[in-house]
């Protein structure tokens, strides 16, 4: 089965022996996170790999820190509400963006729609561009003799 949806697990939907249950999880995962083993009731087994293992792991610490876990298609489609939300900016700011060109989307009759994997290519790229203009900042800073060393 193929995901089309997005998957949203949030601390409210957890009950509380299913929490304790995921923070034993996460302590016992905590030091063993390279190699994750799944024995299925029929006695079956298989071995994570690596990758997937770490993924599992962060998911696990997620979940069990209290925050919020989506798992998004990356071909999903979004609507400006929660597009706007993952970007942590106003609605009205992200459509100004969508008709500058800055994040391509389409109209599904008068509601725009725009990928996922567009929303998370374009908050990359800020947050490249915001730490390289940080770095910038720092180190004028720096020459300027704002910083004790």
């Amino acid at each position: 089965m193929l995901l089309d949806e997005a998957v949203v697990i949030s601390p409210s939907q957890i009950q509380e022996a299913d929490m304790s249950a995921i923070k034993a999880l996460e302590h016992r995962l905590h030091d063993n996170c390279g190699l994750v083993r799944l024995i299925f009731t029929d006695g079956q087994e298989f071995i994570f790999p690596e990758s997937l293992a770490k993924m599992f792991c962060d998911m696990v610490q997620a979940v069990a820190s209290g925050q919020t876990i989506s798992i998004v298609p990356s071909d999903k489609e979004l609507t400006t509400q929660t597009a706007s939300e993952l970007l942590k900016v106003s609605r009205p700011f992200l459509i100004k963006l969508l008709n500058q060109g800055e994040i391509p989307f389409t109209k599904v009759g008068s509601h725009r729609r725009i990928r996922f994997q567009d929303i998370m290519e374009y908050k990359k790229d800020r947050d490249t561009q915001r730490n390289a203009l940080l770095d910038e900042l720092t180190q004028m800073n720096l020459e300027a003799g704002c910083y004790d060393l």
